[in-house]
């Protein structure tokens, strides 16, 4: 099944790529691996996955732990000579508190979900005290929503200008979370925000930005609008049945 799942979004992904004349090899596709056992999250490596999304600092660390910090697979069924494990890549997706900001430097190799200038100056401070550089994202909240973080759209360009000058911290782009509808159509505005964002921030003359944005209900639409990255837990890893 889940060999089966994850064919399956690799297509969709290959065909919202050819509707925009897009190369399928420019969108990354993040394994939302949050409340899996380890057994799956196994399977999976095996099968290629190398990106894996976390919404928990404590229930990355705790896999981490059995696992091995990069998924040293032992056991019958698994040889760790298939599973690429120098390329597997953690992402934090979900929000971050400062206070946790320690871990995730230690944890992650990238941080979806920056939205004050408080937790960037935080994780600069932690990234430099380990001599390591992390990949981030700037988290906006492009729908307003009350329930979702993120900083305000008009504040983006100057808290990614802030993270450009850290010396630690590596800019990677804009993310962003689209209500939730059962029309995956309605989703495209909020990404269509999102890509002008990107597109009208003069951060740096060099600093190209990527865009997460998408998930299982919505992530074809995502990258028809520009998804450089999406987030993708239940579709590849929920039976159908």
């Amino acid at each position: 099944m889940l060999a089966e799942n994850l064919a399956r979004v690799q297509q969709r992904i290959r065909q919202a790529c050819e509707r925009r004349g897009r190369d399928p090899s420019s969108v990354t596709l993040v394994c939302v691996t949050k409340g899996l056992p380890l057994e799956t999250i196994r399977e999976a490596a095996a099968l290629g996955v190398t990106e894996l999304g976390e919404n928990r600092v404590q229930e990355a660390r705790l896999k981490q732990t059995v696992l091995g910090s990069r998924l040293k697979v032992e056991g019958e069924g698994f040889e760790p000579r298939t599973l690429n494990l120098e390329r597997l890549k953690w992402h934090l997706i979900g929000h971050l508190q400062r206070n946790k900001a320690k871990d995730a430097v230690e944890l992650f190799d990238a941080i979806h979900s920056i939205d004050s200038l408080a937790l960037a100056e935080a994780l600069e401070r932690h990234a430099a005290a380990r001599a390591r550089a992390i990949e981030v994202f700037v988290q906006v909240n492009v729908s307003g929503e009350t329930t979702k973080f993120g900083c305000r759209p008009d504040e983006a360009s100057a808290l990614a200008r802030h993270i450009v000058s850290q010396p630690h911290l590596r800019l990677k782009g804009l993310m962003t979370i689209a209500p939730f509808a059962e029309d995956p159509e309605e989703a495209r505005p909020y990404f269509r925000r999102l890509r002008g964002l990107r597109d009208e921030a003069q951060i740096t003359d060099h600093c190209s930005l990527s865009l997460s944005m998408g998930m299982s209900h919505d992530f074809e639409v995502a990258i028809e609008e520009g998804a450089d990255l999406v987030r993708i837990g239940t579709a590849i890893f929920k039976s159908s049945e």
